[in-house]
């Protein structure tokens, strides 16, 4: 797996995990969705991007996105 495939997991899993939060616990849940959004957006304006920093540190090869 690359690290972008990577990265766009992480980021799907997170949404999907905090709407069931949103929905099943509190709906302030949904800010978690809000900040991944964000994230997700600055990312691709800047290319920087935490998750594709930790994923590489844990031996997830390059892919074209995050070099």
């Amino acid at each position: 797996m690359s690290l972008d495939r990577a990265v766009m997991m992480f980021a799907g899993l997170m949404i999907l995990i905090s709407v069931a939060l949103t929905h099943w616990v509190h709906p302030a849940w949904m800010w978690l969705t809000v900040f991944v959004g964000l994230n997700l957006l600055q990312a691709s304006v800047t290319g920087f991007c935490p998750a594709a920093m930790l994923f590489r540190r844990l031996g997830v090869r390059p892919g074209q996105a995050f070099r």
